[in-house]
């Protein structure tokens, strides 16, 4: 699927088996071209999935990605495309950052390997925002894809890594509205009984204030 649909974004492909038959999902960045020209490709498709997969009645439905920018896969081919056009290495890694962190990315890694600049075969790895490296949510949350291009020195990789948006780990503390909302009233009303209290305190000492200066008046009139 990979190299059928490499034109038109290919991303992922997902099969659900019916009692009418079996259901292909296909998920790309551009279904037009999965389509084909009066449904050529589709058609095509049909009949490897009938013949060489065995499927009974299979049933082709094409969904476009909403982020294609997310899609490791789809990234990877962008920049294994662009080497391969002669674009510099490290403007196609540049390009592909942008997208990725401007899509909602949390973090992503770019490795390219091969005969970049000398005939030495050499890596170089790429890192912008956060990257998690092992456990349960890198199974979940990270998206690996890969893709080549092949120059006249020979085939470079590309690997790709993106930490989708819906991470949330375990340093990232969020408060519910509903929560804070009432943390701010109870903060609110602290604020007005010490005003409160404050103002009664000033209007008991007033008084004390004025009796202690008249008895100074009478004693300084006594002495007079």
């Amino acid at each position: 699927m990979s190299k059928e649909l490499k034109r038109s974004g290919y991303h992922s492909v997902n099969l659900i088996k019916t009692p009418l038959g079996t259901r292909i999902h296909i998920k790309a960045e551009r279904p037009a071209l999965v389509i084909g020209r009066h449904g050529q490709t589709i058609k095509y498709l049909t009949t490897v999935f009938r013949e060489k997969f065995m499927l009974e009645n299979p049933q082709i439905e094409v969904i476009q990605l909403d982020e294609p920018s997310l899609s490791a896969k789809i990234m990877a081919n962008k920049i294994a495309s662009a080497i391969d056009r002669g674009i510099r290495y490290r403007s196609a890694v540049n390009v592909a950052f942008r997208r990725i962190m401007a899509s909602g990315a949390v973090g992503a890694e770019i490795l390219i390997s091969g005969k970049l600049i000398s005939k030495r075969s050499r890596s170089v790895r790429f890192r912008e925002g956060k990257m998690i490296k092992s456990g349960y949510p890198k199974e979940i949350f990270v998206d690996v894809g890969k893709d080549f291009a092949l120059l006249k020195t020979g085939i470079v990789g590309v690997k790709v890594k993106i930490l989708q948006p819906n991470y949330v780990g375990a340093d990232v503390i969020s408060i519910k509205e509903d929560i804070a909302e009432k943390l701010m009233e109870g903060r609110r009303k602290e604020i007005a009984e010490t005003q409160q209290t404050e103002l009664v305190t000033e209007a008991v000492a007033e008084p004390e204030n004025k009796s202690e200066e008249g008895i100074e008046g009478e004693k300084t009139g006594e002495e007079n």
